[in-house]
Formats: structure tokens, sequence, C-alpha cells
């Protein structure tokens, strides 16, 4: 825990992780918030993991390009641009009725603007610390980034049954401004500058490192997104239980992260801690009680942000510092893909088979999630006695054919 205090001590460090926390928060919201209002609506999850889907296929195409654009444009001005429209586009979900047809164009265009505000910070991380501590802080920032997946649909859940779905959204939206803000403003974002890449569109995926990140994030954030649906299926709209035991999985992410974030990363290391995840969510589908659920999620989400940091560090230790943005680009667009599917195919098999169906599409995710890391063990670095620095640009990498 000491390497979590001396980061901390670091000037801007606390500072930036709080900044970009708030930023991306909306969109740890936005998944469920969009899923129970839709739902409302047209009264069928069918229609509303429709809209989901649709999101999530603009988020895939803007991920990556946007983040490259950074180092074209600089970072301010295409998050500025980014985060406008996207609140404007969660605007019209939450105040506008209209034919389904119309929500998915809505929701596609809201996809595509998603803010690059998480390729920008882990862009801008190696410039603020020692080489040291960049591994501690890729588990500190995994940590904190559980509260987005796994504490924003706490506060979804809350709102939208206590209060209504059109002001879940609007929670979501009021997040965006202050964090986009805080964020954009930091001084950070000024000292320092992504280099234009000299690669073209796409070739940092030749990096089997990134493509592994990529694919075990999206099936990590799938399967929670999927669980998340399953709960709140489980204890109905009136319901406090279902945000508490989202709440009970924020805190087991959030304990296993800091507990064992930071340790030396092997080969080994990815699959062995989406093993935690599966045993939780496997057991999740033996029951929905709420003791029941509450016991299985902890176990679950003690293996998150200890298995998205091996994912940061992986990613980082293996590119050029100029492709670190489009490569964190494209592990973030796995992210929002596999938050937005998850919902999406959890929402048709909970209208078939009630909220099992939701907890299996959750277990199922994370034991592919298990597989994919274990096979392609030997494409992932071992850092156990070196850091997580990005290759410098000066520095030839050799791309495998």
């Amino acid at each position: 825990m000491s390497a979590y205090g001396n980061l901390l001590k670091t000037p801007g460090v606390g500072r930036v992780i709080a900044a970009q926390l708030t930023a991306r928060f909306p969109f740890g919201m936005l998944s469920l918030a969009y899923l129970l209002h839709v739902e409302h609506v047209f009264h069928s999850y069918g229609s509303a993991g429709l809209v989901l889907a649709t999101t999530s296929i603009g988020q895939a195409i803007a991920g990556p390009l946007t983040s490259r654009w950074m180092g074209s444009w600089g970072m301010r001005p295409v998050l500025v641009l980014t985060s406008l429209v996207a609140l404007a586009s969660m605007g019209v979900i939450a105040f506008v009725l209209m034919p389904l047809w119309a929500y998915v164009v809505i929701g596609f265009v809201g996809g595509l603007a998603v803010p690059p505000v998480q390729p920008a910070v882990r862009t801008i991380y190696p410039k603020m610390v020692t080489s040291a501590q960049l591994t501690p802080l890729f588990s500190l920032d995994a940590s904190a980034q559980e509260l987005i997946w796994v504490a924003g649909p706490v506060i979804t859940t809350f709102v939208a049954t206590q209060i209504g779905t059109v002001q879940a959204i609007v929670v979501a939206m009021v997040f965006l401004v202050v964090g986009g803000v805080w964020f954009i403003a930091s001084p950070e974002l000024g000292r320092v500058r992504i280099p234009r890449s000299k690669r073209a569109f796409g070739v940092v995926l030749r990096r089997p490192s990134v493509v592994v990140a990529t694919l075990t994030g999206m099936l990590l954030i799938g399967a929670c997104s999927a669980v998340e649906a399953g709960v709140t299926s489980a204890f109905g709209e009136g319901s406090p239980n279902a945000g508490i035991v989202l709440a009970i999985f924020a805190i087991g992410s959030l304990v296993g992260g800091l507990a064992f974030g930071h340790r030396p990363i092997s080969p080994n290391t990815l699959w062995t801690r989406m093993l935690i995840v599966f045993i939780g969510l496997g057991l999740a589908t033996f029951g929905t009680g709420f003791w029941w659920l509450a016991f299985a999620l902890l176990i679950a989400g003690g293996g998150i942000a200890p298995a998205l940091a091996v994912m940061f560090g992986s990613v980082s230790s293996t590119v050029k510092f100029s492709d670190t943005a489009e490569a964190y680009g494209w592990m973030g667009t796995g992210q929002l893909i596999g938050a937005a599917l998850g919902s999406a195919v959890a929402g048709f098999l909970i209208d078939l088979h009630g909220p099992t169906g939701g907890m299996a599409v959750g277990a199922l995710g994370a034991f592919v999630g298990v597989l994919l890391p274990l096979f392609a063990r030997r494409w992932l670095p071992d850092l156990r006695g070196r850091d997580a620095s990005p290759i410098p640009d000066t520095e030839p990498v050799n791309l495998p054919t």
C-alpha cells in the first residue's frame, strides 16, 4: 500500500486520476441507464438491447480513430468536440420520445462521440511518474476504473428505480460536464504532446499483446455488464437490493485491485486473475437470492481490477509511445463494446429465461476470458524485474508477421 501512498504524493497524480475518473464515469452508467430507460419506454429488454448494440457499433468505429486524432490535432480539441456531441445525444435519448429506430440512430451517434479520455490519460501517465512507479499507477488506475464499471451502475440503478430513468441519464450528463471540464483543464494535457504516429492506422493491432488485452477486456467488461442486467432484473424496479449487491461487487474489485494489482506481471498472470472472476460469476448462476449473489459477486470482483492492471501494463510495455493512444483506443473500444453487448445479449436472455439468463451470459464471457489469455500467454510480456514504460519512438519495433 505504501507504493500507492507515494504515487498520490507525486504532484498532479491524484488530481488527474480523480478528473479522468469523473469524466469517464458516465460511460459506466449509460449502458444500464439506456437499458432501463428504453425498456421502460417500450417494455422490452430486447428493444433496449438493440439500442445498446448500435451504440456499441459507434463506439467501435470511433475509439481508435479519435485516439489517433489526438496525435494530429491535440488532446484538448478532440476531447471538447466529442464531449459536446456525446452530451447532446444523451439529452435527446433522455428527453425526447421517439420511435425505436430513432433511439437506435441517436445511440449510434452517441457511440461515435465517446470522448477518448482513457487513451489520453494512460498516454500521459508515463510522463508524470518514474518508470518504477508506472506499474503501481496502472494498478491504482484499474482499481479506480472499477468505480466506473461497477459503482456507476449502482448509482444508475438507485436513481432509475427510486426516481426515474430520465433522471438516471441526467446524472450521467452532469458527470460528463463536470468531469470533462475538470480533465480538459488539467495542465498535464498542455504539457504532454502525443507524437504523430508514423505507422498506418491499425498497424498497432499487429502487436499480439494489444489484441489479447483488447479481447480479454471486452470479455471481462461484457461479463460484468451482463451480470449487472441480471441483478437488476432479479430484484425488480422498486427494490434497492440490486444497488446493494452491485456495490458489494465494486468493493470486491477495489479490494482485489489494491491488494494484488501492483504485483509483478508474468505471462500467466492475466488468465489466473480472470479465473477468479469466472469462479465468482459461475457461482452466481446457481441462485438469485440476495445473500448468494452478494457472496458470489464479492469473489468475482476480486479479480476484475487486478486483471485490468495486467492488460494496461502489457500494452504499455510493448508499443511505442506514439502508438499508445491508439492502442488504448482499441482497448477502450473493446471494453465499451463488451459493456454494450453484454447488456444486450443478457437482455434478450432475461426476456426468455429470467435473471439466470443474464448471469449465464456473464459466466460464459468470463470463461472465454480465462481461455484466451491462457492459450495466448506466450504473446504476453514478462514484466517481473522490469517496468511497464512504453518503447521510445527512437527504438525499432519488430512487428510479428
